[in-house]
């Protein structure tokens, strides 16, 4: 049988794009061995190589595509500390161990177009695009900050945070909010469950008898908080886990996770933002009611009655009617 020029082509395409595909694989298997390698030896590394190691975690698009003198202007060191970090790593030398970030870089482009509502608002004007891109972004980090719960971490956080003796909440400034809200919600679920610290104390205070069977829930992004990190550190001193919400696997080191929540905050603006955490703390408030059963479930009515026997909620007054 006659084979036509078509499918021989159509053969050396579907081979290339394999070999394509197989040297993708290899280079993203070499992207996560150095990842974690460098997460499980960032402790004992020199402070230099650990601000490089937190870097390369943290930044793994921007490491792949950056000379080596732009990394070493954007991380703070010298195009020296790259060179022996890539030595420390087992690389002959910076380029070979940037090459498995160039290969498997892939640009994280966006699902699909606009939705109709925010296309919209982006063939308007100069505000409408301006709009339509913090919408696109918030869209993007709730997706993103989502897809990295997995139910993996999710089972593991609940059996944690149930079983615990009690679990103390912490975070400062803008993050404090998020504690709060998740310590408000979670207490009707768990009972023994506290925000630390309390008024305008130190979390570490507040935390005087944190023992072995405790859990601290800790939340900072970046600039982490140095109370928050003293606090994680308090609470692994004295053997309590801790589950810890933040937006990189590299916060600082001699810190140990029991579990780690990872978010996306990037924003349009100067501050980070927090719709990606929001939605996945909703997401963790669902697994520990229904991890509470009935107790939880009676715990709820009964803060719910006491706030309406109370008055905690306004009420319209109805007008008398003449009769």
């Amino acid at each position: 049988m006659r084979l036509s020029s078509d499918f021989f082509h159509l053969q050396k395409t579907e081979h290339l794009f394999f070999l394509r595909t197989e040297e993708n694989s290899m280079d993203s298997t070499t992207q996560a061995r150095i990842k974690s390698q460098l997460i499980a030896e960032i402790d004992e590394m020199p402070p230099l190589l650990q601000q490089v190691a937190k870097y390369i975690s943290d930044n793994p698009s921007d490491f792949g595509l950056d000379t080596i003198r732009k990394s070493a202007d954007k991380i703070g060191v010298s195009p020296n500390t790259l060179v022996r970090m890539a030595a420390y790593l087992g690389f002959d030398s910076f380029d070979a161990l940037r090459e498995p970030f160039r290969q498997s870089l892939i640009i994280a482009a966006d699902k699909g177009v606009d939705p109709d509502w925010i296309a919209n608002y982006r063939a308007k004007d100069e505000l409408g695009r301006e709009h339509a891109n913090a919408l696109r972004n918030e869209v993007n980090i709730v997706d993103r900050s989502l897809h990295l719960l997995t139910p993996e971490t999710l089972r593991s956080i609940v059996r944690n945070l149930v079983g615990a003796d009690n679990v103390y909440v912490t975070a400062t400034r803008s993050t404090y909010s998020l504690a709060f809200y998740f310590q408000y919600i979670g207490r009707m679920a768990i009972s023994n469950m506290q925000l630390v610290p309390r008024h305008m104390g130190n979390a570490i205070e507040d935390m005087a008898e944190l023992s072995k069977g405790d859990v601290l829930f800790a939340v900072t992004f970046r600039p982490y908080s140095a109370e928050t990190i003293e606090a994680m550190r308090f609470a692994n001193a004295r053997g309590a886990k801790v589950v810890l919400m933040t937006d990189s696997e590299l916060v600082a080191p001699n810190i140990e996770i029991t579990d780690l929540l990872r978010v996306t905050t990037q924003s349009t603006h100067f501050f980070g933002c927090y719709a990606g955490a929001m939605a996945v703390l909703d997401c963790l408030l669902s697994h520990l009611v229904n991890a509470g059963g009935e107790s939880a479930t009676s715990r709820i009515s009964k803060y719910e009655n006491m706030r309406q026997n109370s008055g905690a909620y306004w009420r319209p007054t109805l007008p008398k009617v003449r009769k």
